[in-house]
């Protein structure tokens, strides 16, 4: 079943919590303007679900979902969170292929020192801290046939923003949405 259109674009942050993902996400969103919907898997799953990061989990379809929705409504979707190729690739898979614009898949590769480093920059520093981020944390969870562009941990904000506008054409594609506002 198809979703979205010839011109929306569908954008897949991955990576360890702490590699910038929803800042990427967040910064895409504000350069761009209106029309990104910004599908967080932190939000769907431990907000709105309240719901732990497991095999089959109903946060993974309805991630799927969310974004489907919004494509299908001519929003672009920028999907942000760890991810694991495991719980989520198949559905991060049908996603790709039944997506009628362009889709691009980012990881960001940040070693586990780094991710700590950064953790404790954040708001979430005092909510956990290393026992858990080491259990969550997986080196190398790329998804299968190499879809995904890696960038490093020394990419900087702004230029990893600019990656992503650039790549997908966002860069200089006026907002044009066809919904309701």
């Amino acid at each position: 079943m198809s979703v979205g259109g010839e011109s929306t674009r569908l954008i897949v942050l991955r990576g360890n919590s702490g590699s910038g993902k929803s800042s990427v996400a967040a910064a895409v969103r504000a350069r761009h303007g209106r029309g990104i919907a910004l599908v967080g898997q932190d939000n769907l799953r431990r907000v709105i679900l309240r719901e732990r990061d497991v095999p089959g989990g109903a946060n993974v379809d309805l991630i799927g979902m969310v974004a489907r929705y919004a494509l299908d409504h001519g929003f672009h979707v920028v999907i942000d969170g760890i991810l694991y190729a495991a719980n989520y690739g198949a559905m991060l898979d049908g996603l790709r292929r039944d997506h009628r614009g362009m889709s691009r898949f980012y990881y960001l590769d940040v070693p586990f020192e780094e991710t700590m480093r950064r953790h404790a920059t954040r708001p979430q520093a005092a909510e956990f801290g290393r026992a858990e981020m080491s259990g969550w944390y997986r080196a190398d969870d790329l998804l299968p046939g190499g879809i995904e562009q890696v960038i490093p941990a020394a990419s900087p904000l702004d230029a990893t923003v600019l990656q992503v506008m650039r790549d997908t054409g966002l860069a200089c594609q006026p907002h044009q949405l066809a919904v309701r506002q």
